[in-house]
């Protein structure tokens, strides 16, 4: 009698023959990205790729990678603040490879700057509309594709993994829009994980904490911020794309078929750390 007659069938890190969407997929230049790393850590486990940006230079630019890796991935248009290009999105994976399995909405900004009193509410309403109902609206065009599919280990049907932030687990920042949108995020994905858990999508999100990364970086970091940056975390090391994207890789994969509704910190502990005065 072999262990494999014995054991429970061992869940597979494996993506092969899995579509994926990736939005905010490009990155500045050949920098790296949260969405340009993820969709290349998918491919480089199977997946078929379908990296999404209102830049779309910058998608293709991803393309280009992941092919010369020699994954597979295709770049679509996509302004997830627009309905008709969420859905238009979701149309494309199907037009194109015939189905979907995984979708990671990492689109997101700062959006709008100061306090309750400071905040311009036209930029905190057009930030809500692509931070938060921009997933909303890629899940109500993603969930019917993936429930075409047949199920698979545990009768998982799709895999959502919205991109979240350690902001919206605690307050400490000076500006109120930011953590309000990923708090919003982080619940939005336990409702998503309630409502359609039953049905074999599974639906988590991932938090990373102070990420060095183009977007973050922007025009260019003192040394000292930097700095001051990598030493909040326990481990007192620089984290990156890398390790936001295997996070989410984790959770997209048949290993976490047993996770949803749970946002999973990537941080190096500065959400568990609680420094005496």
């Amino acid at each position: 009698m072999t262990l494999s007659t014995v054991l429970p069938p061992r869940p597979s890190r494996r993506l092969d023959g899995k579509v994926a969407i990736v939005t905010g997929a490009g990155s500045l230049g050949d920098g790296l990205g949260n969405g340009r790393a993820i969709s290349i850590l998918l491919a480089e486990d199977g997946a078929t790729v379908l990296c999404a940006d209102r830049d779309l230079a910058t998608a293709e630019r991803t393309v280009e990678m992941i092919v010369q890796e020699g994954g597979k991935a295709a770049s679509v248009y996509a302004d997830v603040s627009s309905e008709g290009d969420c859905e238009k999105l979701v149309k494309a994976a199907e037009e194109k490879f015939g189905r979907l399995d995984i979708l990671v909405n990492n689109v997101g900004i700062m959006g709008a700057e100061g306090t309750a009193v400071e905040a311009d509410a036209e930029e905190w309403d057009k930030g809500l509309r692509i931070n938060v109902t921009g997933m909303m609206l890629m899940a109500k065009y993603a969930i019917p594709l993936m429930l075409k599919n047949q199920p698979g280990d545990g009768g998982i049907r799709g895999n959502i993994v919205n991109m979240a932030s350690i902001a919206g687990l605690q307050g400490g920042t000076a500006h109120l829009f930011y953590p309000t949108s990923k708090g919003a995020i982080v619940n939005m994905t336990r409702a998503m994980a309630y409502n359609h858990g039953h049905e074999g999508i599974r639906a988590n999100c991932v938090c990373p904490g102070f990420l060095y990364t183009p977007m973050v970086a922007g025009d260019g970091m003192p040394d000292e911020v930097r700095d001051q940056r990598r030493r909040q975390g326990l481990l007192k090391t620089e984290g990156n794309a890398w390790d936001c994207a295997a996070a989410v890789r984790f959770l997209a994969s048949d290993e976490a078929r047993w996770i949803t509704g749970t946002a999973m910190t990537v941080d190096a502990g500065v959400t568990c750390s609680y420094s005496m005065p």
